[in-house]
């Protein structure tokens, strides 16, 4: 894995080696008359199309020396986590179960059971606005039954906050340089955003970190209630912030899928739900008296995996979401592509 005593980036050890950075691309704006910049990280472009690709290898790591291959492994996941666990574990040649839900993607649920793995879905809501807490009782019957099978466990691993201390953190500060940033981080389990606390600490890079959420999630201390995006939010506390986290940005569903679309039509650049939610926190932030000259967004994946949900209308209409006006006063001046 990555050293980061000196707050850079250094190169992996032996069998902890990423591949090259998830590219950056930079946005030039104008949001209520104040120019500022905008950098999404496109994690889609890492392993395994999303940034839970990081910590499916993370965890991976972690177990391997305890899993037996006849038997396998088990995870609960919303979906980029059960894909990323089904491939890294195909090409083990391991057994993998992800214990799901309805709000799973018809698409990852197809990609997972394409590269072997499979699926138990749980549709139970568990009294939070979700159903995190119905698979994870499911999940414990399942350990319970099989006593040789291994959870990884990423909601409380502390593998899954580490790969960023390593790697994400120093990645991207190697790669947006030295100036002043809000970096924005989308919370679920919490353990992206716990790995940046993690590494900004020791290294001090000169960010402001903000979680992003959406309503109804208790991942950073708010009051459960429905949710309808798959791939942010929970249904408790995050055990990597059981103190939660300051500043964070709540944004509604209808933002989160409306600066999707928005962002789409405006660059061509495509991003799942939970960076839509990021993309609406930012143009919130850049029109705030007191914003930072720029924002980035680490998006955790692409528009892939929403095909069938918030790029399609006739889901959206049946979820009760609308379309709002998140970029009234935003104008893009210039779009750079890094390579």
């Amino acid at each position: 894995m990555a050293d980061v005593e000196d707050g850079r980036a250094h190169p992996a050890g032996p069998g902890g080696a990423r591949g090259p950075s998830t590219p950056v691309v930079t946005l030039e704006m104008s949001v209520g008359g104040h120019r500022t910049t905008l950098r999404l990280k496109l994690e889609a472009h890492g392993p395994y199309g999303s940034v839970k690709g990081r910590t499916a290898l993370a965890l991976w790591e972690d177990v391997a020396d305890r899993v037996d291959p006849a038997i396998g492994i088990v995870e609960s996941t919303s979906g980029n986590l059960g894909l990323a666990l089904a491939a890294v574990a195909a090409a083990r040649r391991v057994p993998f179960t992800a214990v799901v839900d309805p709000v799973i993607s018809t698409s990852l649920a197809d990609a997972v059971r394409v590269l072997g793995g499979r699926l138990i879905t749980v549709d139970e809501p568990d009294g939070a606005g979700g159903y995190l807490l119905s698979r994870l009782a499911r999940l414990r019957e399942l350990l319970r039954a099989e006593p040789g099978l291994v959870w990884p466990d990423q909601y409380a691993n502390p593998a899954s906050p580490l790969v960023h201390v390593r790697e994400t953190g120093p990645e991207l500060r190697a790669q947006i340089g030295e100036q002043p940033a809000d970096v924005l981080i989308a919370v679920s389990t919490g353990g992206t955003l716990a790995g940046f606390r993690r590494y900004a600490a020791a290294a001090r890079p000169p960010w402001r970190l903000v979680g992003v959420d959406v309503g109804g999630s208790a991942a950073l201390g708010g009051r459960p209630g429905r949710r309808v995006l798959p791939g942010i939010g929970a249904s408790r506390p995050s055990a990597f912030l059981p103190d939660g986290h300051r500043p964070t940005v709540r944004v509604t569903p209808d933002e989160a899928v409306s600066a999707c679309l928005w962002l789409a039509k405006s660059t061509g650049i495509e991003v799942g739900g939970s960076s839509g939610a990021l993309v609406a926190a930012a143009l919130r932030l850049q029109r705030h008296p007191y914003r930072q000259a720029h924002t980035v967004c680490l998006c955790p994946d692409g528009a892939d995996r929403y095909l069938d949900t918030v790029y399609d209308a006739s889901w959206r209409a049946g979820k009760g979401l609308t379309e709002v006006d998140v970029a009234r006063d935003a104008e893009i001046l210039s779009v750079e592509r890094a390579a």
